[in-house]
């Protein structure tokens, strides 16, 4: 478990507190500093959890605030260097910073505005660290991952995510396409860099499905499919020509959203949006491909996703009506269902490479290292991710349906 860095000091909340509040006279009265996650939880930063109480000029009695300081990691060189051609932090900093309060004006201006994301409270882009408000006071925490969600919490998140990418849309039409920079996706055009998580987990996943009476013929099939696994990645992630492309959020799963439940009935009340280091400007689509196949419970991936889309559709589009958005022609749910369709490369992904690490429940050797490296503890712990019985049965269920599909096919961008 990383340590909080060094300059995670009582100086340091002190001024960016004096920040946010505008205060230069704020005191703090007690700090305390506690990892966030353990091993396996995140694998993008460093979260640190801070509680402080303080006084402000104006105020008699002391304030507590709850803060989330989140930083990239640094003690690992491999680590730094490959999420370098991804430029995760300054791209959520950019996003936290201008592209999220932009989105809130514009859902305010229809009328249609609810939190969608938390409060950002400082950012230094010098030791690359975001705050936000901790949202597990205000009742929010994150659901099991190795449960997945069940279509209560699907239809929030789809809710929310439906308004971000409608405004990011909206935004993108009124700005002369200012969010179209934000080209860096999991597959892009300037970097193979986690070609050694991605290619790496695919041959995993084929080492284990050719030991298996059941699944060798797949297994055989991704053996064929990886050296142009990236290129098909690359294809996949390109936005849709004449389509309404969004900005997504790009890692949309169970860890990345915080829910709040109902005290009485433990029903979910309402959800945040959070963890912004993969957005990207592309189809709304694979938000939607690697949420359903990371985060549903089986019973949902497995029947209910066209009903989901259609969930998700009616809102999308709603939003963007009411904006009188006219950039592209806003698709029909036909067209929309036909795009995920093109799309559905991301779905196997998200279920064959993804997911085996989200729902990993032995922490050894669980670290974002491992996870990109091919020496001996790397393919130790990615073999490991295949021997989770529900990893298993997740795959013997869905490959046949894949293979159907034909996007398990080498020549599948033809």
């Amino acid at each position: 478990m990383a340590a909080a860095p060094e300059w995670l000091t009582e100086a340091y909340i002190v001024h960016a507190l004096r920040s946010y509040y505008k205060d230069d006279s704020l005191k703090i009265n007690k700090l305390e500093v506690n990892p966030a996650l353990g091993p396996g939880e995140n694998y993008g930063g460093v979260l640190n959890r801070v509680r402080v109480s303080f006084k402000l000029k104006a105020q008699a009695q002391l304030e507590q605030q709850n803060l989330i300081v989140k930083t990239a990691i640094e003690d690992d060189e491999l680590t730094k260097e490959l999420t370098s051609h991804y430029d995760i932090f300054n791209r959520e900093m950019n996003i936290y910073e201008d592209i999220l309060p932009k989105l809130n004006e514009i859902l305010k201006e229809l009328n249609m505005f609810e939190p969608l994301f938390p409060t950002t409270i400082f950012i230094d882009r010098q030791r690359m660290a975001i705050i936000f408000e901790d949202l597990s006071v205000q009742g929010y925490v994150m659901s099991d991952r190795v449960k997945r969600l069940d279509k209560q919490h699907a239809e929030l998140v789809l809710h929310k995510l439906a308004k971000m990418h409608a405004a990011s849309a909206i935004l993108n039409e009124r700005n002369a396409g200012s969010l179209e920079k934000y080209d860096r996706g999991f597959f892009n055009q300037y970097t193979d860099a986690y070609s050694g998580y991605f290619v790496g987990g695919l041959l995993a996943a084929a080492r284990w499905m050719s030991q298996d009476p059941e699944c060798a013929r797949y297994g055989k099939k991704l053996f064929e499919l990886a050296p142009h696994y990236m290129d098909i990645g690359r294809e996949c992630f390109k936005p849709v020509p004449g389509a309404v492309n969004v900005l997504t959020h790009g890692d949309i799963w169970t860890n990345n959203v915080m829910v709040k439940y109902d005290a009485a009935t433990g029903c979910p009340l309402d959800i945040l949006l959070i963890d912004f280091q993969y957005s990207f400007w592309g189809s709304p689509t694979l938000d939607l491909h690697h949420f359903f196949n990371t985060s549903l419970q089986e019973q949902l991936r497995r029947s209910e996703q066209s009903a989901l889309i259609k969930h998700y559709h009616g809102i999308f589009r709603h939003i963007l009506r009411k904006s009188a958005y006219a950039e592209q022609p806003i698709p029909s749910l036909l067209q929309f269902q036909l795009q995920a369709e093109q799309k559905r490369f991301f779905a196997v992904h998200s279920t064959v490479v993804v997911q085996p690490v989200m729902l990993c429940e032995d922490a050894t050797d669980a670290c974002f290292n491992a996870l990109m490296n091919d020496d001996e503890r790397g393919l130790r712990f990615k073999n490991r991710l295949y021997d989770n019985p529900t990893v298993q049965q997740n795959l013997k269920a869905l490959m046949p349906f894949f293979d159907t599909k034909g996007v398990l096919e080498v020549n599948q961008c033809c």
